[in-house]
């Protein structure tokens, strides 16, 4: 594909300051809009239906064409041109001159009959001749367009002058007040007629938009410039149009509603409103329900560039996804007139044919125009855009249309159609309030999410195997979500991979799932399951990510791991349809399941009081047991109703921070309520040396919990962060993630970089993610501690507050540690506190107590 002219600047209003500025390139934005002038040259007949206008030296300008008197009267003969170029003085080929349609803008005073414009870049002399014609039209003159300077006036022979004439009155683009309809593609950038310079004093009548609101169809033209062009200059060359086809074929604007240069840059054409269905002066008996947009230069030899396609992709994806049409599909148009094209199909008035959305102007009107090169490369513009005719199908299996509302509960199912061809996209994603909830590939058409009570936005985002991307219109769902109460249970085995409970036997594979059915083991209607969950024997680095079944499963994980080690995590996690599912990333793992409890918004349950953290309990110190390491085979008790803020009475479960740090031997702990028999499910696995942390839910029956150790010695550290009773005044819980809303590796929430030791960073959690703005109470945290260069802890404690000497996370260098967090919500944010060294910290929020 040939490029015409050397590549300039893409902003179509000059250099910077201190470089060369191309003649007729306005600054627009320093200067304002440019006065164009017109200099006319009449014809001389000569008979036999020729004309001429002897070779001269000219006034200076840069676009011209041919005009008479009559515009219905047709010339018979060839209309030639050439010009003299301002800097070397050389004479150009002769460019034959193509006769324009006179009602492109309607029957208007003044109207003439002209030939199509020609930018023939800066020059100073032209000569033309009309031949082989009958009789020609009275008051045929040439006209000169100079674009850029005004009244700027050639000091001595090819001397052009550059300044722009700046106007007293700003130049305002008028627009209407409603904003046009909303795009599934994004809109482009467009340099606006104030940005280029356009003379709005030449425009007092207003706008005039489509008589049906809708644009059905872009037609694609060239502007048939004989000169090659910087792009420093395309500017002017738009100036140059405008003025042409205002003081030269009468109309009342510019035609085309759009052009683009050979570098891809956008300009604003007829004025109205970039987002509005501006009727244009573009494709004679076709413009009352399309848009155009024209590409700067001559294609009649030579392709365009693949920025200039780009441009017609960007604008025609725009105007047509707002009104739901695909620029590789089809599009009904009733003709305004009865007319042949170019290829000679004839056309009616009144009567309707098809079209591609995206057609040439040779498609509707006997024209070269977009030119033979041009023409062709439209198949490859036609399948270059975002998805098309995007949108939400149903909620729930409700039918749906853009702006409706429509109710649900906590689980969200969207289906969407669209019609792009599934080969030709990457993945869909399903937005719920701007956030991404749900990813399937390009040939999903459903997700299913979990929303919390509330109304919420719901829209769903293509990306195309291109890399472009497109947004469906919003649909509105109310979510009736009552607040979730928890119900203890007795820590029971749910599933372990190594024997076959639950699921099948085996390690779970590189990018595998199992699903754990779990709504029968809590003899409930569970929104929620609190499971502890454990990865044992992994055989490469790897994360696990634990999430409702029947949803899509998004990038947060919960325990993080690599070769040889066991590790264990609380996870909170939403029940859609009875089951929760587990996936590993790479390499093979055993998995580990004990329940500890379910939240359920029917029936009986305990609302959460958060008040923590305090240190309950600490073996190396004394603290709420004696001083002394946990043996093999036993066990500590330490009492919690009544201690430190806990009530004295009505407690049903404590939600306990476990650390074990010095363990003798590989060994693991069991966190249980005293007074029952202890079952077989374990809290904190670990291996000499280890310091493990882990977050524990645990019933409470008579005020006491209890702590055993299967073998070696270790010391424990127990910090309560609240508890769950029966008083009315606690919180209930709302389980919707897991989202990501932290990490310090890539900048997300928080500044990027490691935290260091001793320092601070400080999350925004109200009104993030799906967390209401007002009335949180705690936030349920799964963090991640990873590339720790020393061994350190770390804190996370409610922004506002002082923070104790409690610990969520212990780690020594090269270890990823995971642990669950239930953190106050003071002042709508939450601060992580490292202690040492430093270290990334990512956080993943699975829900909030309200």
């Amino acid at each position: 594909m040939a490029v015409l002219g050397i590549q300039g600047v893409a902003s179509g209003t000059g250099g910077s300051d201190g470089e060369e500025v191309s003649p007729y390139s306005a600054r627009a934005r320093e200067k304002g809009p440019v006065e164009g002038e017109v200099h006319k040259l009449a014809l001389k007949p000569k008979g036999r239906g020729e004309a001429v206008l002897s070779q001269q030296d000219t006034e200076p300008f840069g676009l011209l064409g041919v005009s008479w008197t009559d515009p219905e009267a047709e010339v018979k003969g060839r209309i030639e041109a050439r010009t003299r170029d301002a800097d070397s003085g050389k004479w150009s080929k002769w460019v034959v001159l193509e006769q324009a349609e006179s009602g492109l803008d309607g029957k208007r005073p003044g109207l003439r009959g002209a030939t199509e414009p020609v930018w023939v870049g800066p020059s100073d002399g032209a000569e033309v001749r009309v031949t082989g014609g009958g009789a020609l039209p009275a008051g045929m003159e040439l006209n000169l367009v100079d674009p850029g300077a005004g009244a700027a006036k050639a000091k001595k022979n090819n001397e052009l002058g550059l300044g722009p004439a700046a106007f007293s009155l700003p130049a305002v683009d008028p627009a209407p007040t409603t904003p046009g309809p909303e795009s599934t593609a994004p809109r482009p950038d467009v340099v606006s007629r104030v940005q280029w310079g356009a003379d709005e004093s030449l425009n007092d009548e207003g706008p005039v938009y489509l008589p049906g609101g809708k644009i059905k169809a872009v037609f694609v033209h060239h502007t048939a410039a004989s000169a090659p062009y910087e792009c420093s200059e395309s500017a002017a060359i738009v100036r140059g149009l405008h003025v042409y086809h205002v003081k030269t074929n009468g109309w009342r604007d510019l035609g085309y509603n759009f052009l683009v240069d050979k570098c891809g840059t956008v300009f604003e054409g007829r004025q109205g409103g970039v987002d509005q269905p501006v009727q244009g002066a573009h494709t004679y008996g076709w413009n009352a329900e399309s848009t155009s947009v024209s590409v700067l230069g001559d294609y009649t030899n030579t392709g365009a560039s693949a920025a200039a396609l780009e441009g017609i992709s960007k604008v025609a994806a725009y105007k047509l996804g707002q009104y739901d049409g695909d620029m590789n599909g089809t599009a009904t148009l009733t003709a305004g007139a009865t007319q042949k094209n170019y290829a000679g199909t004839s056309f009616t008035a009144g009567q309707q044919y098809q079209f591609k959305s995206l057609s040439g102007h040779r498609d509707g009107f006997n024209t070269e125009c977009p030119g033979h090169q041009l023409y062709p490369q439209l198949d490859t513009v036609r399948t270059s855009g975002p998805a098309a005719q995007l949108k939400i199908a149903s909620v729930n299996g409700a039918t749906a249309a853009p702006g409706a509302t429509l109710p649900s509960g906590a689980a969200l199912t969207v289906d969407w159609t669209t019609s792009t061809a599934t080969g030709r996209l990457a993945k869909f994603e399903l937005l719920v309030d701007g956030e991404a909830t749900a990813v399937t590939d390009g040939a999903g058409r459903k997700a299913t999410a979990v929303v919390t009570d509330g109304k919420h936005e719901v829209r769903v985002r293509a990306t195309a195997a291109n890399g472009k991307v497109s947004t469906s219109l919003a649909v509105t769902v109310e979510a009736d979500v009552k607040g979730a109460k928890f119900v203890p249970l007795t820590p029971k085995r749910l599933m372990d991979t190594r024997e076959g409970l639950g699921v099948r036997k085996g390690p779970v594979g590189s990018g595998e799932v199992v699903t754990l059915p779990v709504a029968a083991a809590t003899g409930g209607t569970p929104t929620a399951v609190v499971l502890n969950v454990t990865a044992t024997n992994p055989t490469q680095p790897s994360f696990v990510s634990v999430f409702p079944s029947g949803t899509t499963r998004s990038s947060a994980s919960n325990l993080n791991f690599t070769p040889g080690k066991t590790i264990p995590n609380l996870v909170v996690v939403p029940v859609i349809n009875g089951s929760v599912s587990f996936y590993n990333n790479q390499g093979t793992v055993d998995l580990i399941a004990d329940i500890t409890g379910y939240f359920t918004s029917t029936g009986d349950g305990a609302t959460q009081t958060n008040f923590g953290p305090k240190r309950l309990m600490d073996t190396r110190t004394g603290t709420g047991v004696p001083a002394a390491p946990v043996a093999a085979g036993g066990v500590v008790t330490l009492p919690v109703a009544g201690v430190d803020g806990v009530p004295a009475t009505g407690v049903k479960a404590v939600v306990l921070n476990v650390t074990a740090t010095n363990p003798t031997q590989p060994s693991f702990v069991s966190v249980y309520p005293s007074g029952t028999t202890r079952s077989s499910a374990s809290n904190l696995n670990f291996t000499p040396g280890q310091t493990i942390p882990n977050l524990v839910v645990v019933p409470v029956v008579d005020g006491k919990v209890s702590f055993y150790n299967n073998q070696g010695t270790v010391d424990l550290i127990a910090d309560i962060t609240g508890y769950f009773s029966d008083s009315d005044a606690g919180a209930t819980h709302a389980n919707f993630g897991p989202k990501r809303l932290m990490d310090t590796r890539t900048g997300t929430g928080v500044r990027k970089g490691p935290v260091t030791g001793g320092s601070v960073v400080t999350l925004p959690v109200a009104g993030i993610g799906g967390v209401p703005a007002a009335g949180i109470k705690a936030v349920v945290l799964n963090v991640t501690a990873t590339n720790p260069t020393e061994a350190s802890f770390v804190s996370v404690f409610p922004s506002g507050t002082t923070r104790t000497s409690a610990s969520n996370l212990n780690f020594t260098p090269g270890l990823t540690i995971p642990n669950l967090v239930v953190v106050p919500v003071v002042d709508g944010k939450v601060s992580f506190y490292n202690n040492s060294g430093s270290v990334d910290l990512i956080a993943d929020i699975t829900g909030y107590f309200s």
